[in-house]
């Protein structure tokens, strides 16, 4: 992926090595990855997290915190600004304006406007505050656990994210908490898919742009991505966890829905063919 030569955003917020959030002992890596996946399938990270950690630990600071400027910062700041670049562009294009959203690094947990954000949630995007919250440890798992590396796979997830930003700026977001709020788990669960769904075309959507006016992509990114994209499908992590899948609790889509709607997005480069929620069929 070329993105050397690219601008950094002003807009990370990088909490790593402040105080961290207290509340909770430590947490072997077992029961981070074991809450990262219940929380991909609609399972409240929460109940693992309760179970794996000790008694409440007091407020500390962080030791060892990477410098601002390591080199999966400037990554991360950099994919960034390219999501900026390019839905400034679409925005522009059709009479409106991009306000840019602000993506914080931490380290464990974080203050968040949707509550205390926590590492085993995995990269999340609160809507309350307009910020994408990421602790860059889930990187790791990505390549370790769930055998999903790549610095491509790695951008996938950041603008995926950041199409959750889009909906946000669009009313989607609110207009579907809605609708969740007077519907049963099960049609909240599945409005939670489409929305999941139509992030991953808006993420193919932001590499369609980025590659042709910028070039980015070299030999072997978009497999990363589609990789990236079926390792963290319902199906597949539900399969992982417990052997068998439950589709009513799918809360991101199976692997093959992910895959196809990232590929319509990266494919037309265009957002209005990632309307999930008019779409018959996912």
């Amino acid at each position: 992926m070329r993105l050397d030569n690219g601008r950094k955003s002003s807009n990370v917020e990088d909490r790593r090595g402040g105080p961290s959030l207290g509340g909770r002992g430590s947490l072997g890596i077992g029961a981070i990855v074991l809450a990262l996946v219940a929380m991909y399938f609609g399972v409240d990270p929460s109940v693992v997290l309760d179970l794996a950690s000790g008694p409440p630990a007091s407020t500390q600071q962080s030791a060892g915190a990477p410098p601002a400027d390591d080199p999966q910062a400037q990554f991360v700041s950099r994919v960034l600004a390219d999501t900026e670049d390019t839905w400034s562009e679409i925005f522009r294009a059709s009479g409106s304006r991009y306000a840019e959203p602000r993506l914080v690094l931490y380290t464990g947990a974080t203050n968040t406007a949707c509550g205390t954000g926590q590492a085993a949630m995995g990269p999340f995007y609160c809507p309350g505050d307009a910020r994408v919250y990421l602790d860059m440890g889930f990187f790791q798992e990505m390549q370790h656990k769930l055998n999903a590396p790549g610095d491509f796979a790695r951008a996938y997830v950041i603008a995926h994210e950041i199409g959750h930003h889009v909906q946000n700026l669009q009313g989607t977001a609110e207009r579907v908490a809605n609708l969740q709020r007077r519907s049963g788990q099960a049609e909240a669960n599945r409005l939670s898919v489409r929305m999941e769904l139509q992030a991953d075309c808006y993420a193919g959507v932001w590499a369609y742009h980025a590659n042709r006016s910028r070039q980015i992509l070299e030999p072997g990114d978009v497999e990363e991505a589609l990789n990236a994209a079926t390792a963290i499908g319902d199906d597949r992590l539900q399969k992982q966890a417990q052997g068998y899948v439950v589709p009513d609790a799918f809360t991101h889509g199976t692997s093959a829905q992910r895959v196809r709607w990232f590929k319509r997005g990266l494919e037309t480069g265009d957002p209005g063919q990632c309307d999930t929620f008019s779409a018959a069929s996912l």
